[in-house]
């Protein structure tokens, strides 16, 4: 029987998740069985194993809430066997394989990098959407981020630049700032009080319309303060667990914009073919090498709690990936 990582209770993850094996039923019409290739342990994995994520499971759980397989079985006209695919919805990806609906999953091309493509779902198009939803920025535009080493800030640098977008990034740690300028930021900054005078001085009469925050706390306060009269101010996380408190003058006198995004609830509220087209043009860029996400580990489902571990810590060099089955 397959394996798969399960938990029968909500708690911290490396204490309640365990490897288990699990049935291999016969397909319904319209499913599909993957064998799971690659897959990421992300911040909502956490929160999703915790209990405190937008979505709560029925338990037991499978966790893992993106990632790309391979078809080795299929009841459906769309799908055939050695298709590769990436989930769309929660199928629980860290497994061996798993049997899901067919329009739980879309089809990518064949050369996508397998480790990239476990990670497409959730940041790239987080990156692409915020950059390109919210507001049309003609080229040459600055735009703003907080957490810009983050798995949804890295790929922000690198799509803004391929949209002709300019980037001014803060990160928490000096050392963060090389990295983050190797990989196209047009500036990395400190992201503290003294960042303000030094972003106004790059920006001179142009500051930014656009500004994203997975930080909150003083952080987004920074972003409110320096972006444009009218300025968009989009929440995407909150890293620091520290709400936003909004002073009056930058909604009165700013007239700034406040929104959240989820990219869950944008595929399910916009067409297929859009969520299908950017997809496929975010998996080129990812097989033409302009497009990645840093890797900082990578562990067999064997090795769950290892991986749980080095995933939690503070300071890592990328993202955790699990090796869910060789090919």
């Amino acid at each position: 029987m397959p394996a798969a990582t399960t938990f029968t209770s909500f708690g911290q993850p490396n204490e309640v998740v365990e490897l288990t094996n699990i049935s291999k039923p016969d397909l319904k019409p319209g499913e599909l069985r993957l064998k799971m290739r690659y897959a990421p342990i992300n911040p909502a994995d956490i929160n999703y194993i915790q209990g405190i994520y937008g979505i709560k499971p029925d338990l037991p759980a499978v966790p893992g809430l993106e990632g790309c397989g391979e078809v080795i079985e299929s009841q459906s006209e769309r799908f055939q066997s050695g298709d590769l695919v990436i989930t769309l919805k929660p199928v629980g990806t860290w497994a061996e394989q798993v049997i899901c609906p067919a329009d739980y999953v879309l089809k990518i091309p064949a050369d996508t990098p397998l480790e990239q493509a476990s990670m497409l779902k959730v940041n790239p198009l987080t990156a692409w959407c915020m950059l390109t939803q919210f507001i049309d920025l003609p080229k040459g535009s600055w735009i703003i981020q907080n957490a810009a080493n983050s798995g949804v800030g890295t790929c922000v640098i690198q799509i803004a630049k391929l949209l002709g977008l300019r980037t001014i990034n803060l990160v928490r740690r000096e050392e963060l700032i090389k990295p983050l300028s190797d990989l196209g930021a047009n500036h990395v900054l400190l992201d503290d009080a003294s960042a303000l005078d030094q972003i106004r001085s790059l920006t001179d009469d142009s500051p930014p319309a656009l500004a994203l925050n997975a930080v909150g706390g003083d952080s987004a306060l920074r972003l409110m303060d320096i972006i444009a009269t009218k300025g968009i101010h989009v929440t995407y996380g909150a890293m620091s667990r520290r709400s936003l408190k909004v002073p009056n003058k930058f909604l009165i006198f700013k007239r700034i914009q406040l929104h959240g995004f989820w990219v869950t609830e944008w595929i399910k509220e916009n067409e297929p073919s859009l969520v299908a087209n950017t997809y496929q043009q975010l998996a080129h860029w990812i097989t033409e090498g302009k497009l990645a996400q840093p890797i900082d580990s990578t562990y067999p489902l064997a090795e769950i709690t290892t991986a749980l571990n080095r995933a939690m810590e503070d300071q890592r060099d990328g993202k955790v990936l699990l090796h869910c089955s060789s090919g």
